[in-house]
């Protein structure tokens, strides 16, 4: 069962790094100068942080504990929260009542596939893609820090003081 959460844990971290990659392509660069609904960002308003919420749970997920990887979430969530409010009181006072608009058709967090809707073309921002994705692997840092705990917990270096299913 460890195992395997693991292995759902690293199929979440890739989702992760490339749904952020492919949310960095519609709006890299573009952020502060537009709204963008198109894509990902037709699904929810903040697919970034949705694909992050998906990362965490799969760090979480390397320690082969689902109650972690959830809290990993709920972390996650916690932060990222504070963030998009205060975001969204900045859009709302620099873009009025189309940001508005978008809110009342989008949902904040949780994708709503039937919402899809996207352009014939995009201009994509290179650098701000390979930003995106050089940030976005530093979620697979969680597979040698968790493997490492374990060995250490294994050979008795680190004592375990309790388990989480």
């Amino acid at each position: 069962m460890h195992e395997g959460i693991e292995s759902v844990g690293f199929i979440m971290i890739v989702l992760c790094v490339v749904g952020r990659g492919w949310c960095s392509l519609y709006i890299g660069g573009r952020k502060k100068a537009e709204i963008v609904s198109g894509g990902p960002y037709s699904l929810c308003r903040n697919p970034l942080y949705f694909f992050s919420f998906v990362g965490a749970f799969g760090m979480g997920a390397q320690t082969g504990s689902v109650v972690t990887a959830l809290l990993f979430v709920l972390i996650a969530f916690a932060v990222f929260y504070v963030t998009v409010r205060e975001e969204e009181i900045w859009l709302t006072a620099t873009f009025g009542e189309p940001y508005l608009a978008y809110c009342a058709r989008t949902p904040r967090f949780w994708p709503r596939f039937s919402k899809w809707r996207d352009t014939d073309t995009i201009e994509v921002r290179p650098v701000y893609f390979l930003t995106t994705l050089r940030d976005g692997l530093a979620f697979f840092l969680a597979i040698p820090i968790f493997e490492a705990l374990e060995h250490a917990q294994n050979v008795g270096w680190v004592h375990v003081m309790f388990s989480l299913p």
